[in-house]
């Protein structure tokens, strides 16, 4: 009698794994935030900031091996924004650099969290590595970008703002005429995602482009604002 085979099961949105993800993110970010404003407390930050951001680039270079094995235009060059964010989000921890806080922030905090609302992962699910390196990569950046400015108190203003915006619209036109030259789609700037997303109902490609441009701009600068009003009040006290 022949074995039976059975493929292993495919992540669904909405499903326990995905639930289970959430869970993870909502039980880290509080926990992340109290540790940080524990160690500001008692000089302790630097050795877990380190450990922190050693362990973000292992999983990071993992993933990015997974999806380069076997190589191929489509997936394997680290054009997304979710391939940089953990990369500046590990400097920002080992170098507390404010740069790389502050792309960490805008990044992570507003866009690699969309993966918890509509994840862009397709393949096998729990506990098959295509899902623990697509969450581990994406929360751990998130929870770093947290620990970093609402944990150890690192800050943002309208210069961190304006370099976001910089650095992002350097990004983009640069994915985009890689995307145009290889027929790619990184960063989903030349198409929609085969996943549902939030751009399935702003219009079709390239017009999506425009509304998703200028959210970004008016949710990264609600982003910046209160963190400028606390300073301001801080100077008057």
């Amino acid at each position: 009698m022949e074995p039976v085979v059975t493929a292993a099961a495919e992540f669904s949105p909405d499903g326990s794994s995905h639930w289970l993800a959430v869970g993870i993110f909502a039980v880290g970010a509080p926990l992340v935030v109290h540790l940080g404003r524990k160690q500001r407390t008692t000089g302790r930050a630097q050795r877990f900031s380190r450990v922190f951001a050693v362990t973000i680039v292992l999983v990071s270079a993992a993933d990015l091996l997974y999806e380069a094995v076997p190589p191929t235009l489509e997936r394997s060059v680290p054009l997304h924004l979710s391939d940089l964010v953990p990369l500046v989000a590990a400097y920002a921890l080992y170098f507390r650099r404010a740069w790389a806080h502050a792309l960490a922030y805008y990044w992570g905090v507003a866009l690699s969290t969309q993966a918890l609302i509509s994840p862009a992962l397709t393949g096998p699910d729990f506990p098959h590595a295509n899902y623990l390196l697509f969450w581990g990569s994406h929360l751990l950046a998130v929870l770093a970008a947290i620990y970093l400015t609402w944990g150890l108190g690192m800050r943002v203003d309208w210069r961190s703002y304006r370099l976001a915006v910089a650095v992002t619209v350097g990004w983009a036109a640069a994915t985009m005429t890689f995307n145009a030259v290889a027929g790619t789609n990184y960063g989903f700037l030349n198409g929609k995602s085969d996943t549902a997303s939030i751009l399935d109902v702003l219009g079709p490609w390239p017009w999506y482009l425009l509304p998703v441009a200028a959210l970004l701009l008016a949710v990264w600068a609600l982003m910046t604002w209160p963190w400028t009003r606390l300073r301001d009040r801080d100077h008057v006290t």
